[in-house]
């Protein structure tokens, strides 16, 4: 596994003859430590197509300075990022092969800038000599490889916090520069500056005016821009979901919390858009790329299935009192746990490796860029999409309905379940709605939430129950104690009976004419 850091830093726009502060000035600073000029080479890689500078993601090998090596950047928010690093070689690492499959695929990655810098570093240390942060000043040569071959020079400032520092130390640095005349960068890293100076010239029109870029046409002058259609909201909705997918599979390769249910809903969401807006979007296109969809997020629930009960069952063994707990039994659910989680998290990487997943990335993408509208897809956004919502409610009301005619059993268990998968497609299905319908649709999928919730945590004392079954089975069969399984079971029986108590009251909340007042329909 790759060394990872969270880089916190600030750039900040200089010339040749610019000069620094006086740094030791600024509040928290005992000593500033010059530590002299280090020179930087570092190659830059992407596709040709610069698929990764399109989400901000950076890839270079870089030598000099104390952390050579090759070096993965991923955004986490304005002027922070996560930065992965592997020893110095010629090949590109196979653990950051694996973090740019889902952007890269079949593509080849090759060098398309190589910056070489003069950093002259100074350190900002405390009244212990522990380092606060590093503020260099950055005199950089920037040569396109790929894709045009210009060049660049330009000078800057950098304002890197140290590990673990507090961020609004950078605050008061900030205030300091600015004082003396420094102000930040337009550009949010070197990478960004270099290709867009050293690109290759727009074509110009026969006027003399530069084209616009690619897909970005402007709207003839005094004409009016139209206004967004269905299929527009769909589309976007769509898009936002198959974007998703692709940021969150390095989170998953990663191991990053709550990595796996977030992409999980993701590919739910989307599944769920496609099904409910088959009125905007051809089904003979979007049905067989909704059942590819449909087997990843039942193949990243075998991992996301199994965090979800290992963390139910570790709250309902802790909530126990200690004279409660006989036997072994932390152990043994651990051991269970961590067996049945580590086949699992196998899966899910191998999964992201492989061809059909891959496939479905690429069939997303033809999707977007060719989107099987129909007719439909023209119609004013507050006209159609909420019929699409009302059909999803509908079966939604349907399944509840019968839920809630059967005895507690197997039977009502079943039908449970069945209604929590609908309330989620009417939940998405508003939630995809909200940027045409604005708060009703965002009240109502708060109510669609509150149902879904509540038949979840039924669906997941049903699943809670068939593992402390199984575990009291094995105790038993060990010699061991199987009460505290048995108290346990009992306990998760008496949830899901609750669940089922409270659902006609919380489904009444959320009734068909609270809907249509909502919605308009």
């Amino acid at each position: 596994m790759a060394d990872s850091k969270r880089e916190i830093e600030r750039k900040y726009a200089a010339t040749a003859a610019t000069r620094l502060p006086d740094l030791s000035r600024v509040a928290g600073v005992f000593a500033v430590a010059h530590r002299g000029v280090t020179e930087l080479d570092a190659v830059y890689y992407d596709t040709e197509d610069l698929r990764l500078a399109a989400d901000s993601l950076t890839l270079r090998r870089r030598t000099g300075g104390s952390d050579a090596g090759w070096h993965l950047k991923f955004p986490v928010a304005s002027g922070i990022r996560d930065e992965l690093r592997e020893p110095l070689s010629d090949a590109l690492p196979r653990s950051f092969a694996g973090l740019l499959r889902s952007r890269v695929r079949d593509r080849a990655l090759v060098p398309v800038v190589r910056l070489v810098s003069a950093r002259d570093v100074h350190h900002l240390l405390d009244a212990e000599g522990a380092l606060l942060a590093e503020v260099s000043v950055d005199r950089v040569r920037a040569e396109r490889l790929t894709g045009g071959a210009g060049t660049a020079a330009w000078t800057e400032i950098e304002a890197e916090l140290a590990d673990d520092g507090d961020p609004a130390f950078l605050d008061a640095v900030e205030r300091r520069l600015r004082r003396a005349g420094i102000r930040p960068s337009a550009s949010p890293s070197k990478l960004s500056r270099a290709l867009a100076e050293t690109a290759p010239e727009r074509k110009k029109t026969r006027a003399g005016r530069e084209e616009a870029p690619t897909g970005r046409r402007k709207s003839p002058a005094g004409k009016p821009r139209r206004k967004p259609t269905a299929g527009d909201h769909v589309l976007a909705y769509v898009r936002r979901q198959a974007e998703a997918i692709v940021a969150l599979d390095p989170a998953v390769r990663r191991d990053l919390p709550d990595s796996v249910h977030q992409l999980r809903v993701a590919t739910r969401r989307l599944r769920s858009a496609l099904r409910t807006y088959r009125k905007i979007l051809d089904r003979d296109v979007t049905d067989p790329v909704g059942a590819e969809l449909k087997w990843l997020a039942a193949e990243l629930g075998i991992d996301r299935d199994q965090e979800v009960l290992d963390a139910r069952l570790r709250s309902g063994l802790d909530a126990l009192p200690r004279t409660l707990a006989l036997g072994p039994v932390r152990g043994r659910l651990r051991v269970w746990s961590v067996a049945r989680r580590n086949g699992s998290r196998r899966r899910t990487v191998a999964l992201l490796d492989g061809k059909r997943y891959l496939a479905l990335l690429e069939s997303l993408d033809a999707l977007l860029a060719a989107p099987p509208l129909l007719p439909a897809a023209s119609r004013a956004p507050e006209r159609a999409l909420p019929r699409a919502v009302l059909k999803e409610y509908r079966r939604l009301a349907t399944r509840i309905g019968h839920a809630l005619e059967l005895p507690p059993g197997h039977g009502r268990d079943l039908a449970v379940h069945e209604a929590r998968k609908a309330a989620k497609r009417v939940r998405y299905a508003a939630e995809a709605a909200r940027p045409a319908l604005g708060g009703p649709a965002k009240r109502f999928a708060k109510r669609m939430k509150a149902v879904q919730s509540l038949l979840g945590d039924h669906q997941d004392s049903v699943v809670a129950r068939e593992a402390l079954r199984a575990l009291a089975v094995q105790a038993h069969a060990a010699g061991e104690p199987a009460f505290t399984w048995g108290l346990l079971y009992g306990r998760e029986e008496a949830a899901a009976a609750a669940r089922e108590r409270e659902l006609p009251e919380v489904w009444e909340r959320a009734s068909r004419a609270q809907l249509r007042a909502a919605l308009g329909g």
